[in-house]
């Protein structure tokens, strides 16, 4: 069970690293394609005795800049895909930003108290969109609903959607391990990250490099 657990929380992070490169990839090939033309363009101003091949390669160019709508909707979804993997991510490793400074102020049962009462709520909170957006997902693919400028390539919108349900479920295992991990006493709270702590310790850093320098 360690094993798998080890192994799936790799390919987690292996996915959110996926995604983010083939976002930056399509983004900076379409930029490229859309401004590209204008060097042939140029060129061929510049040297008219080859104005027939550069005028041909920039006109190519500019035909392939707009059969490229489907890199727009591409990165839509893969933005869709990070941001529900991205949650459950972030829900593993504590980095979801939370106002705590109330609760850091009650004693350790109390805050116990709280975080089980918090991770409950969060718990039937998820519990609730993950059913709601499998019904969604499910009446979509009832529907064989084409995706925007990707239904070209026979991508439907529940292949997109599907990520919902799916991040909404994982987010729920993560929220369940919490609770576990409360219950027997290995964790007090949600554990969330705190800008206001996170600055002063950089800060308190700063200072110390400072005085060793």
């Amino acid at each position: 069970m360690t094993r798998f657990l080890r192994a799936w929380a790799h390919l987690e992070e292996g996915l959110v690293a996926f995604l983010l490169a083939l976002m930056t990839l399509v983004t900076f090939s379409y930029v490229m394609v859309n401004n590209l033309y204008t060097v042939f363009y140029d060129a061929a101003d510049l040297f008219p005795f080859a104005e027939t091949p550069l005028f041909a390669i920039g006109d190519f160019i500019i035909d392939l800049a707009q059969e490229m709508t489907w890199s727009i909707a591409l990165t839509k979804a893969c933005f869709a895909w990070l941001i529900f993997l991205g949650i459950a991510y972030i829900v593993r490793i504590g980095a979801n930003i939370g106002v705590d400074l109330l609760v850091r102020l009650l004693p350790e049962r109390a805050r116990r108290g709280v975080g089980i009462l918090t991770c409950l709520i969060c718990i039937a909170y998820t519990a609730l969109f993950a059913v709601s957006s499998y019904s969604w997902v499910m009446a979509l693919m009832r529907a064989g609903i084409g995706a925007e400028d990707l239904d070209q390539y026979g991508v439907l919108q529940w292949h997109i959607t599907i990520i919902v349900p799916i991040g909404f479920t994982l987010v729920l295992i993560r929220l369940i391990e919490v609770l576990i991990r409360m219950l027997r006493g290995r964790q007090i709270t949600m554990e969330l990250s705190n800008e206001s702590t996170d600055a002063l310790k950089l800060q308190d850093e700063a200072g110390t490099e400072e005085k060793s320098t």
